[in-house]
């Protein structure tokens, strides 16, 4: 069996870290020793979470704005977090966003930006740290996909597509990690319902026809959202120890999972009048 992954003396890249599953992440990591490099659009909340971790656990933290949709940007949160932290062994491409609406209720470009956020953020991350990990003793990259990416309700197109293009990158570049004998490991990890602002910061499709309020939204999804960003935090750094490929995260996920390989082209008609009831509809 191969030796679990020591954080101790582990340097972490986190993206999407001022709020959610990457700030539970941060808080996490640096209980275990890590220190951080932390990336997020949210300038205010990322300042509120390296103090958290500094009183907490005493580490090194270092903060950046980082649009993760700009290759250029990652690549120099890369450099500079690599620079901070020569020893920087863990990168999670944490950064995600929503978008609501049928196919025919979106644009091009509200789509291109969920996947430019969702996908080629997870891309551009792994990319501008993979030829420095590959020099480390051992090394982790974490590729948040969702449970959406196992599974595609209707009026998640968008979503989905960002979500299942994240699961095949990943485990493609797992696969191709493995066969070189390379010492980073990857895993992917899929969200079931999180306890997060992502649903009341979710985007509506500019051509929806019924558009629900923020709050709504949000209610909606807390009927769903059963797993609190500390435990799914806790749960990934668990299956990084492990070398998990695949981390589900709650209840809802390795249900869905589950019903998704006894029916994997019937799982709607199975599931869509149980989503419906939760959509409130």
């Amino acid at each position: 069996m191969a030796q679990a992954f020591n954080f101790k003396g582990s340097a972490a890249a986190v993206t999407g870290a001022a709020s959610g599953i990457g700030r539970a992440l941060a808080l996490a990591l640096a209980a275990r020793g890590c220190d951080l490099a932390l990336a997020d659009v949210d300038e205010a909340g990322l300042e509120s979470a390296a103090k958290e971790v500094k009183d907490a656990h005493a580490r090194r933290v270092t903060i950046r704005r980082v649009d993760v949709a700009d290759l250029n940007q990652v690549e120099d949160f890369a450099k500079a977090a690599i620079a901070d932290f020569p020893a920087l062994n863990v990168v999670i491409n944490n950064a995600g966003v929503a978008l609501l609406g049928e196919f025919d209720e979106f644009d091009h470009a509200q789509m291109a930006w969920v996947m430019g956020i969702n996908f080629w953020g997870a891309v551009y991350g792994t990319r501008a740290f993979l030829s420095h990990l590959q020099r480390q003793p051992g090394a982790h990259i974490v590729n948040i996909s969702s449970i959406f990416g196992i599974i595609a309700p209707a009026g998640q197109s968008a979503y989905c597509a960002s979500k299942f293009a994240v699961r095949g990158f990943s485990e493609s570049l797992r696969h191709e990690l493995s066969t070189s004998n390379s010492r980073v490991r990857l895993s992917v990890v899929h969200p079931g319902g999180i306890a997060t602002n992502i649903a009341r910061r979710a985007r509506a499709g500019i051509l929806m026809r019924d558009v629900p309020s923020a709050a709504e939204i949000g209610d909606r999804f807390e009927k769903l959202a059963r797993t609190s960003p500390e435990q799914a935090a806790q749960r990934i750094i668990r299956g990084i120890e492990r070398n998990e490929p695949r981390i589900l995260i709650g209840a809802d996920a390795r249900l869905l999972d589950l019903v998704q390989r006894l029916r994997p082209a019937t799982y709607w008609t199975w599931l869509s009048r149980a989503f419906t009831r939760l959509s409130g509809h």
